[in-house]
């Protein structure tokens, strides 16, 4: 069995979710479907990201540490060109 730390992305703004679980399918769906309280509010939400380990503490451990100041920014370098990608992808030619 493989443990998922997943980052997720409303599609409606700039909010990001961080996450642990051993079926991220299932997962992505509650979050769509609003059984979460703290994701219910900002739905619907894409995946931008996930890892696979195959300890379950090794997961949780990974998920705490992209929650710190020093986690963020390691995950901000990690996703650098999709977060670039999708600041220019509106702008329209003059």
């Amino acid at each position: 069995m493989f443990y998922y730390v997943y980052v997720l992305e409303s599609v409606s703004g700039d909010d990001l979710y961080i996450g642990v679980t051993g079926d991220i399918r299932r997962r992505f769906q509650e979050h769509n479907a609003g059984k979460n309280f703290s994701t219910k509010s900002k739905r619907p939400w894409r995946i931008v990201f996930y890892e696979a380990y195959r300890s379950q503490a090794d997961a949780l451990r990974r998920e705490q540490y992209l929650k710190t100041s020093q986690g963020s920014r390691l995950l901000k370098r990690m996703l650098k060109e999709y977060f670039y990608a999708k600041k220019f992808k509106n702008l329209k030619a003059i």
